[in-house]
């Protein structure tokens, strides 16, 4: 199985380039008499905040083991969704970052407003590193309500993913008999997902998911080698672990989590 401590350091410094690289915004263009002109481009806020919570993160998860890294998420999920949040909830509304940037505070204020179910998610539609950059960040950098919209924002993003591959994998053991496709998906989709979500998952989920795939079983002629297992109860399994597999589920096991 892929030691997900060391494979980070690569995949969080391409993330903090790419995140530049996507939230650059030019702000002042000034031309002159001569064949050349000035650009300054300034790097956006939230571009920024996500290139530090990259290197915060990748330091973060070079640190911790496998089971740690699991524990951090648990501790941190707690603060989002879990007892933590409700009873500082009050304190959370009333957050407001240390700053006197109206795109900051604008920012916040919209957070607080869509955990409270009013207007929409400021993080709506940025993609799952960068949203896990910011629901798993301690830097201070992002509001409670900020880190907890940013989760939520993932959280239906993988729901999402989760019904229309299910759906695949119907299609594919009503097609075929087996789930080999299927199997394949969730691993790659598992393979892309930040160290601190796959620390989520059992530690033999990805080579039982690779498993299942070099087997090819047919589950309705049960020709392979061993025994057929029921499709969906394998469909249902995979999808009720990991960071998203059930919100309710979460919740309860952050309840409790002990504190690091």
């Amino acid at each position: 199985m892929i030691d997900i401590t060391n494979n980070t350091t690569l995949y969080n410094s391409r993330l903090a380039t790419t995140t530049i690289n996507q939230y650059q915004a030019v702000t002042d263009t000034t031309s002159t008499t001569t064949p050349s002109s000035t650009t300054t481009t300034i790097v956006s806020n939230l571009a920024r905040q996500l290139s530090e919570a990259a290197n915060l993160a990748e330091t973060r998860d070079a640190s911790l083991s496998r089971n740690e890294l699991a524990h951090k998420a648990k501790t941190l999920i707690d603060q989002l969704i879990g007892n933590s949040y409700d009873n500082n909830k009050l304190q959370h509304d009333n957050e407001v970052p240390n700053t006197d940037d109206p795109e900051l505070l604008a920012r916040a204020k919209q957070a607080t407003d869509f955990v409270n179910g009013m207007g929409s998610n400021p993080f709506k539609g940025m993609s799952r590193d960068q949203l896990s950059l910011i629901a798993y960040d301690e830097s201070g950098s992002f509001t409670i309500n900020e880190r907890r919209a940013a989760w939520l924002e993932s959280y239906d993003q993988e729901q999402v993913w989760r019904r229309k591959v299910v759906a695949q994998a119907t299609d594919e053991y009503n097609r075929t008999g087996k789930l080999t496709n299927f199997f394949t998906e969730v691993l790659n989709h598992y393979k892309e997902l930040p160290a601190i979500e796959q620390s989520q998952y059992p530690e033999d989920y990805e080579s039982q998911l690779q498993q299942w795939i070099d087997l090819d079983f047919n589950y309705i002629t049960h020709q392979a080698e061993g025994n057929g297992s029921n499709p969906t109860s394998l469909i249902e399994l995979l999808m009720v672990q990991g960071a998203y597999g059930n919100k309710d589920a979460a919740k309860a096991e952050s309840d409790n989590v002990e504190v690091m």
